[in-house]
């Protein structure tokens, strides 16, 4: 499913603690086709609330809100819904910023003056299951990947369920083990597989225990 699929329908939801930057967004995604913004949110608990009972495809998430910021609630919405893409929303066009914000599972990195255009194009990308920067960030950001194995761009969870599967855990057993529940263990194995380049079940085992061994 792609957001310009007019098909089908992605859903959103708007994370940013002023309401007439949501209010603006809004506007801006409006009639977009294959979009539909369901719901709103101030602050991270609010976000987390509405990911529960809504279940979005995408949060659109800004950086720099009030109490918990969008890079801690990034990581904490990849940990409880890893099947919601997060889509980082920022003034700040700060590398570090941006670093973070992946390590914590965000899929990009868009700056909030950028053209609508550029919104719908970066909401359509990391709906499409790709990732996407702006233009300023973009380049940088390939520089900083360069220099990453692929083990260091898996976020904390991730590298915890690679040991897990190394140890010959289940997802049912990993699930246990971190309180999750099975189908989000299967999406950050999903996950894991994408980032490492890997395709079968039985390679990313294999991958995991010679890590282990290292």
């Amino acid at each position: 499913m792609t957001a310009l699929d007019s098909r089908s329908t992605s859903n959103i939801i708007l994370v940013d603690d002023h309401p007439l930057v949501r209010d603006g967004l809004r506007l801006r995604l409006e009639g977009v086709p294959g979009l539909t913004v369901i719901g709103e949110a101030g602050n991270a608990e609010e976000a987390l609330s509405l990911a529960e009972r809504l279940a979005p495809d995408l949060a659109l998430m800004d950086v720099g809100m009030n109490g918990m910021n969008g890079i801690a609630l990034a990581g904490i919405f990849h940990e409880r819904f890893p099947a919601v893409r997060v889509l980082m929303l920022s003034m700040h066009d700060n590398i570090e910023y941006v670093t973070q914000a992946v390590r914590a599972g965000a899929s990009g990195y868009v700056l909030k003056d950028s053209p609508a255009t550029e919104i719908v194009h970066a909401i359509s990308a990391v709906l499409a299951n790709r990732t996407f920067f702006s233009a300023g960030i973009a380049a940088r950001m390939i520089q900083a990947s360069a220099l990453q194995t692929p083990v260091e761009r898996l976020t904390p969870r991730e590298g915890e369920i690679l040991d897990a599967l190394a140890e010959g855990l289940s997802s049912k057993q990993i699930a246990e083990r971190y309180g999750l529940s099975v189908r989000t263990v299967e999406t950050h194995r999903l996950n894991v597989k994408r980032k490492l380049e890997i395709e079968g079940q039985a390679e990313l085992i294999k991958f995991a225990v010679e890590r282990r061994r290292r």
